[in-house]
């Protein structure tokens, strides 16, 4: 290795520790938004369904303070988000093109948005049909149902959270097209594994039966084509680009 390059290994790992760090002081300051957030968030949520009517309870002394640090680190991740998006794209523009660069920037708020819609989608579809799932099996059985709030939230963070990052797939199919490292072709060979994998996760965040399933599975596999769709746009133009190109230079 040239100095020249080792320069530049330092120079690329010295951007990214300074990237890290400024990320994590981002994370910091969500996350004591966060702490002062939590009540009034954890009471409005409290006051929704499905848990509108619900006595909460804790089993320890540690089970507030966990739920209040539970959802500071919510908070602050979701504070965190763009910024963490932005210097993620800010890392690897060297590596773009000039007008990659440009599209890729746009994809920052849209990744936010399609967050925010899968926070929105779990907690408002697939968690009440989870939560009300499990409180019919305990009735009948006849059994008191007693939550504990930490356990509700953990329960509800279990199921929120992972749907929240499948809905960034369009975002992560258009950006890796972008960059020419997946292409409309591959999606269409990995599509029998993407919808079975779809399932899978449909199955394991809702209620056992195939009712809850399905309906889970249909907004997860249009959200997959439609990220085929985007990636056919994005390759079709580099394409036409491509040929112009070569028109051009073999023109010369």
């Amino acid at each position: 290795m040239s100095t020249t390059e080792e320069m530049s290994l330092v120079e690329h790992l010295t951007e990214l520790r300074k990237r890290i760090m400024w990320v994590l002081l981002v994370l910091v300051i969500g996350m004591v938004a966060g702490l002062v957030a939590a009540r009034p968030i954890i009471r409005y949520l409290k006051s929704i369904p499905p848990a509108n009517g619900i006595s909460w309870n804790v089993f320890s002394p540690w089970d507030a303070l966990r739920l209040y640090m539970n959802f500071g680190l919510a908070v602050g991740l979701l504070i965190t988000l763009p910024v963490i998006m932005y210097h993620v794209w800010a890392f690897v523009k060297p590596g773009l093109r000039e007008e990659e660069q440009r599209a890729s920037v746009l994809y920052v708020p849209y990744a936010f948005g399609l967050f925010i819609l899968g926070l929105a989608f779990g907690y408002f579809v697939v968690f009440p049909m989870a939560f009300y799932f499990t409180s019919s099996i305990s009735k009948s059985l006849d059994i008191n149902e007693m939550y504990g709030a930490a356990q509700y939230f953990t329960f509800m963070f279990n199921i929120v959270l992972p749907l929240a990052c499948v809905f960034e797939m369009p975002i992560v199919v258009m950006f890796l097209t972008k960059i020419r490292l997946l292409n409309p072709k591959r999606l269409h060979k990995m599509r029998r594994y993407a919808y079975m994998l779809m399932v899978i996760l449909a199955t394991v965040i809702t209620p056992p039966d195939a009712i809850s399933a399905i309906l889970v599975s249909i907004p997860l596999i249009i959200l997959y084509e439609f990220s085929v769709f985007m990636s056919r746009l994005i390759y079709r133009k580099q394409l036409a680009k491509d040929a112009a190109w070569e028109l051009e230079y073999g023109a010369k």
